[in-house]
């Protein structure tokens, strides 16, 4: 295929702050394009958002309704590739559905939908489509995580003994959504955001990379969830123990009134052997920590790494990447696979290394567990799917 994937937008418009991101992740790699949107419920924020990005007038839509269905009735040549779906949560299944329905294929904001009973149909009606879908659970994208995926996954650590994942924020210290701000807003509601806060918003990206890293199944949980904020209607803090489908247990922390705290997602994985850790405030670098040698430090953009890393590495080692260039692998690993798809090709294992339906669903299993164990006094609790 000689040409760019043309994407749609649902979302991303006035006042919102992922949609932006998305945007910039898609277009990093030169494989994508922007086409068409439907930027905003409201159809003049849409038409707004669309003149700041230069799209023509009529492939900005009202919403995503006639987007798609519009989109649909272009000509092969011209209609949108697939969509990416950047709403609050509630506004995450219907969009996908249509969009799978009609042809087109997805990439998604998570958690995956509103909740499990949802991410379960979208899974199937992704399945008979046979379209693709990306979930943008960020941190797997980093190249250093890829690699103590696949270190860990060859048996260089060990069988995995503990693992010990953590998200703390502060963003949330104060009772935000009492003032004119979006983001606190609709993270909050639980008519938009589902039945968790915290632990939907920021534990499920915690809870997939230590699966992912790991390469195991959480079999069984027990969670504390608390509303610290007066207020406040989802909770705002968190802890679960985790216990795996080999024996290992994990311990996962989740806060977003941790004062001071920003975005440093860590993960530490230990088994018989040594164990890796990797944090995002220093993402360029894996640690590998052994039972009885010294420790080796692991850079990105290194000759040493393994093929997934590298595959997901775009600049020498010493010269930084962050946050939006691991927002992009999964872009640009999802848009390698649609073109394989298109030219009847079969994608390569590093190329179909980004999280999908299973993922969602996963992640919306976590989120309905720990709130009913959060709920009972016996806590220990069967992870169910």
């Amino acid at each position: 295929m000689n040409r760019k994937l043309r994407m749609g937008m649902v979302g991303g418009g006035p006042g919102a702050f992922i949609g932006a991101v998305h945007r910039i992740a898609a277009n990093i790699d030169g494989q994508i394009e922007l086409v068409c949107g439907a930027f905003s419920s409201d159809p003049a924020k849409s038409k707004k958002a669309g003149e700041s990005l230069y799209l023509p007038a009529n492939r900005v839509y009202g919403s995503y309704k006639e987007m798609i269905l519009a989109e649909k009735n272009l000509p092969e040549g011209e209609r949108m590739d697939f969509i990416s779906i950047v709403t609050p949560n509630h506004v995450h299944f219907e969009p996908a559905k249509l969009a799978l329905e009609n042809g087109f294929h997805v990439v998604l904001d998570k958690p995956i939908t509103f909740n499990l009973k949802e991410a379960k149909k979208l899974k199937e009606i992704a399945d008979k489509t046979g379209n693709i879908l990306c979930l943008t659970h960020t941190y797997t994208g980093y190249p250093m995580v890829k690699q103590a995926k696949q270190m860990v996954k060859g048996g260089v650590i060990g069988k995995v003994r503990k693992i010990y994942v953590e998200y703390p924020q502060g963003w949330l210290s104060n009772f935000l959504e009492g003032s004119d701000n979006k983001q606190a807003s609709w993270r909050t509601d639980p008519k938009r955001s589902g039945i968790a806060g915290c632990m939907g918003d920021i534990g499920t990206h915690a809870f997939n990379i230590a699966e992912y890293v790991s390469g195991l199944k959480a079999v069984k949980i027990c969670a504390d969830l608390n509303i610290v904020v007066k207020g406040r209607k989802l909770d705002d803090d968190g802890a679960v123990l985790i216990k795996y489908d080999n024996g290992a247990t994990g311990v996962l922390f989740s806060s977003q009134i941790a004062a001071g705290e920003e975005n440093n997602v860590k993960v530490r994985v230990y088994g018989e052997k040594g164990s890796v850790q990797w944090q995002q405030e220093d993402c360029n670098t894996l640690l590998v920590k052994w039972l009885d040698k010294p420790a080796e430090i692991y850079r990105a953009g290194t000759g040493y790494l393994n093929s997934f890393a590298s595959h997901n590495t775009r600049t020498p080692a010493g010269h930084p990447e962050g946050y939006l260039e691991a927002f992009a692998n999964h872009y640009r690993n999802f848009a390698l696979c649609v073109q394989a798809r298109i030219d009847k090709k079969k994608p390569k294992a590093e190329w179909l290394d980004f999280p999908g339906t299973e993922d969602g669903i996963r992640g919306m299993a976590f989120i309905e567990n720990v709130v009913a164990s959060s709920k009972k006094t016996q806590k220990w609790t069967d992870f169910k799917i």
